[in-house]
Order: C-alpha cells, then structure tokens, then sequence
C-alpha cells in the first residue's frame, strides 16, 4: 500500500472514531455501551496515528494521537492518555515543534500528577533539546517552558529527576554556560565530577566534566582556569595525564603569549583524535576571541 492509501484508510478510521465518539455522547449511547464506544474510538485513532506514521504525514498523526489521549482521559486511564500525549509529541517534532511541547507538556502534567517523577524529568529535557535543535531559543531551552522562570526550573527538575540527579544537572550546566552564566556552570560541573570521580564505573567520566569546568574558568579569568586546574590535578590525580589537561596547558601558554595560531594549532592536533562538539567549540572560540587580533575561528 503506498503513502496515498495508508493515508486514505487513516482518514476513514479517524470517521469512524469520530462517529463512535459522537455516538457515545448520544442519550441511547450513554445507556448501552458508551464507554465501550470510546475505547474503540480510542483503539481506532491509535491505529489512524500510526497508519498517518507510516504514510510520514506527522501533522495527522499527532492530531490522532492527541485525540486518543483526550478520550484516555476521559475514561481516566491516565497512563495510557500520558502515553499517547509522548507518540503525539514524538510525531510532531517532525512537522510542528511548538505542538509538540504542547502534548509533552500535557504528558508531563499526568505523569506528575502520577508521582512518576522520573518520566516527567525525561520529557522536560526532551521540551530543552526541542527549543535548542528546532526552535533555536536558548533562552527557554533551559527550564523547558512550563511558565516557570529559569531560577525556579532549576530546583523543579532537579526535584523531578531524584533517580537520574547527574543527568538533570550536566543539562543545566550544558545550557548554563550556553547562556553565559559560567559560575553557575561550574559549580554543577565540579559537583558532578566529584560524584562520579570515585564510581569506579563512572570516573572515566570525572576527567570530561573537569575539563569542561576548566574551559568555563578561562572563558571568565585566566589566573582563575590556571589555579581551577591545579585544584582538579589535586582532587583527581587521573586528570593529570588526560589528553584534555594537556589540551589546556598547551592552550593557557598559547593565550599567556597572545598566541592565535598557536592556540589554533592544539585545538586541531586534540580535534583529530577526540572530536569537539558544539558546545567545546563554542567555548573554545569564545576563549580564543580574548587573544588581540583574533579572526574569531579555529581554522
């Protein structure tokens, strides 16, 4: 069947669904089987939803989805009606951003109600990567919009996300020093790095937040990354030989000395091995950017 006739037979289930739901509100309906007609009404957008999927009409699709959530709700099966809220969300994204933070807030909303803490933090930062990849807003990528300022977000996601704390934190910091609130960045990069400096699972890890809490230091002061790095040496004597602090070395020296090529040129030998992302190329070019007489690149 092609993308015309899987949308064709969606459209006719979304009708049926419609008259099911239609039929369920009637004064007959309501006295012989009317919640029976709205669990099929529901059963029937679900499919409409996901044959919408399939034909890559994600604007229909989530609008079946929502309107299966709705009718959840209606016959109070909450967690069905979150989920259904989440496939509509994820079926958005593809076509309408903003719709799609509007069911995810709608799932979020039950999945608190629930007490399902965990979950509601999942789909907040889920909210985050939308503003930041769809709709480019880094102001609200921070908290996720739930008409909460930034400050407040802060503790209402970290209170959501008890089981997953580092998780929550590292986007905060992420985003932190995105807005260029660098101490705030810090602390939660040095807060995460001593919580997992000691895991023998997770310490590996402690050297990537080290660096990150040194490049936010010198974006602020350069004495202050200098003493920061001495500190982290002292706590987490494996920094010492990661090829991040020797990537910062090479890059303090380089700035001591007013350096841009220098600078540009250890940046590229530690690109080579270990790729930077968007965010250490952010940082690393606001750093470069101090340096007198710098074209603003790390070409």
């Amino acid at each position: 069947m092609d993308n015309s006739g899987k949308e064709k037979e969606a459209m006719q289930l979304m009708a049926e669904a419609d008259k099911k739901v239609k039929a369920s509100g009637s004064f007959l309906g309501g006295m012989f089987g009317g919640n029976h007609k709205v669990e099929d009404a529901c059963e029937m957008y679900a499919r409409a939803a996901n044959m919408f999927k399939m034909a890559k009409n994600w604007s229909a699709a989530g609008n079946a989805f929502c309107q299966a959530a709705r009718l959840h709700m209606q016959l109070q099966n909450k967690l069905d009606s979150a989920t259904s809220f989440v496939d509509a969300g994820n079926a958005y994204k593809k076509a309408d951003p903003q719709e799609a933070i509007n069911c995810l807030n709608q799932a979020i909303d039950i999945y608190t109600d629930m007490g399902r803490f965990t979950i509601a933090a999942k789909h907040h930062i889920t909210i985050a990567e939308i503003y930041e990849s769809e709709l480019v807003d880094i102001e609200k990528v921070k908290w996720g919009v739930k008409g909460l300022p930034p400050f407040l977000w802060d503790e209402k996601i970290l209170d959501l996300c008890a089981t997953s704390a580092n998780k929550c934190l590292l986007k905060v910091g992420h985003y932190s020093a995105q807005l260029e609130q660098y101490q705030k960045a810090i602390e939660i990069y040095e807060q995460v790095a001593m919580s997992t400096m000691d895991n023998p699972l997770l310490k590996y890890n402690a050297k990537e937040y080290f660096f990150k809490a040194s490049l936010c230091h010198f974006i602020v002061d350069e004495l202050n990354a200098k003493l920061a790095i001495e500190k982290y040496e002292e706590m987490f004597p494996a920094f010492s030989d990661s090829r991040e602090l020797k990537l910062l070395k090479k890059l303090l020296e380089a700035h001591e000395e007013q350096n841009s090529e220098a600078f540009t040129e250890a940046v590229k030998e530690f690109d080579s091995v270990s790729r930077l992302d968007q965010w250490l190329t952010t940082m690393l070019l606001r750093i470069k950017k101090t340096i007198q007489g710098d074209a603003g690149d790390l070409k």
